[in-house]
């Protein structure tokens, strides 16, 4: 007897008894479903968050006072703070910086600011930002209309500004924003540019954001003693290593950090905060291969019973067909194919359900369609393994039946 046969017997059996399979096969299809669904679903938040990082520049670090200290689970735990990063020390590092990279600098000037324009304005949700010349791009923002500020006026520091899309569209709808006059807060700043839409990301959406040059942003600034961040960008990736070690030096030296002591600044590449991300998100996967996997124990806890029903069932078939010449291997083979095929059928059902659940998802958030051709290989590999483990006793079981007992079975 081939396989092929072993097949057309298997799904005969499976049409005699359908709620019984399909019962089993929807356990197995529910288990499947939620690993590869889960699976699919972090995939898809790995991709999200990595395309949202290398915006900002896969060959760009940055230079705070605090650790990011991002963390999914687990106890909470407050980031390193150190003393704020001066303006003035933000100025030097930028002067003194001997290394082929682009050095910007920026900081908060005001959370939660309302923009007017006659009689249109804001929610008052919006962040007003200062950043010198090299910001937008260190932000990898782009201008949709206008222009940038030059170093210039980043240092006298003019009544000029940056908005995103959002604001020109709530204030100026269809208008142009270009050279008008609007009060940001208590400032009156006039645009000299308008940002192309982006969206938020990692909590901050620059369409409704308000950027001033980073004099002007110290001057109106609310906060009393704020600190400055450094964003370092350099043109190749092989170059990043030695720019940090650079940047560190003449870092340490402006704030006066002695040999011995530990840097008072953070040092964090921009894919470092994704890394921590999508290392955290490892406890989700971890927690979604539980759930398949106990889901799956028992499927195949159902599949086993239902197999030895099916033999105690179909004694007298067993019987006949060793009476014909099936030795046990034949039959042994026959019941094992039987399962496979059960949780296969269960298997690619919870694989199409896995793959539409995450997409959902991932288009939700904005991402794209995902395929996730490992998981799906996993998924019909479990399946396969469930069948073999399951239907093994049933299967050995059926094989070792007497001929003689089986046939004067009722």
């Amino acid at each position: 007897m081939n396989y092929r046969e072993n097949v057309r017997l298997a799904m005969q059996s499976i049409k005699s008894n359908r709620l019984r399979t399909f019962l089993t096969a929807l356990i197995i299809a529910i288990g499947i479903s939620a690993l590869v669904g889960i699976l699919t679903t972090i995939d898809a938040i790995e991709k999200k968050m990595t395309d949202a990082f290398s915006s900002m520049g896969a060959n760009s670090f940055t230079i705070r006072n605090r650790g990011t200290n991002i963390r999914i689970g687990g106890p909470g735990q407050r980031p390193k703070s150190y003393k704020p990063i001066r303006y003035e020390d933000a100025l030097k590092f930028k002067e003194r910086l001997n290394a082929p990279a682009s050095v910007s600098i920026s900081v908060f000037a005001s959370n939660g600011a309302t923009v007017k324009y006659g009689q249109e304005k804001t929610n008052p949700n919006i962040n007003i930002r200062g950043i010198d010349e090299n910001g937008l791009a260190a932000q990898g923002l782009e201008l949709g209309q206008g222009r940038n500020f030059n170093s210039a006026e980043s240092l006298s520091g003019p009544n000029i500004c940056v908005i995103g899309s959002e604001i020109a569209k709530t204030l100026f709808k269809d208008s142009d924003p270009l050279d008008k006059v609007i009060n940001a807060g208590n400032n009156r700043l006039r645009v000299i540019g308008v940002l192309a839409s982006k969206g938020s990301g990692m909590g901050a959406n620059v369409d409704r954001a308000v950027y001033v040059p980073l004099f002007k942003a110290k001057v109106i600034n609310a906060n009393a003693n704020p600190s400055y961040t450094i964003t370092v960008s350099v043109p190749n990736a092989d170059l990043v290593d030695n720019v940090i070690g650079e940047s560190t030096s003449t870092f340490r030296s402006i704030r006066k950090t002695k040999i011995g002591e530990a840097n008072n600044f953070e040092i964090t590449k921009s894919d470092a905060v994704a890394q921590t991300l999508i290392e955290n998100l490892q406890v989700v996967v971890i927690g979604g291969v539980a759930i398949g996997v106990i889901t799956l124990l028992g499927a195949s806890i159902a599949l086993m019973n239902i197999m030895l029903v099916s033999v105690t069932e179909r004694t007298r078939e067993i019987g006949i067909r060793k009476a014909i010449g099936a030795n046990p291997a034949v039959i042994r083979r026959q019941f094992l194919i039987e399962a496979v095929v059960i949780c296969l059928l269960g298997g690619v059902l919870g694989i199409l359900l896995g793959i539409a659940i995450g997409n959902v998802i991932s288009l939700v958030m904005g991402g794209g369609f995902i395929i996730p051709w490992l998981f799906i290989g996993l998924g019909l590999a479990l399946c396969i393994l469930v069948g073999v483990v399951s239907g093994y006793y049933p299967a050995k079981k059926a094989s070792k039946l007497d001929p003689v007992e089986a046939l004067r079975y009722e």
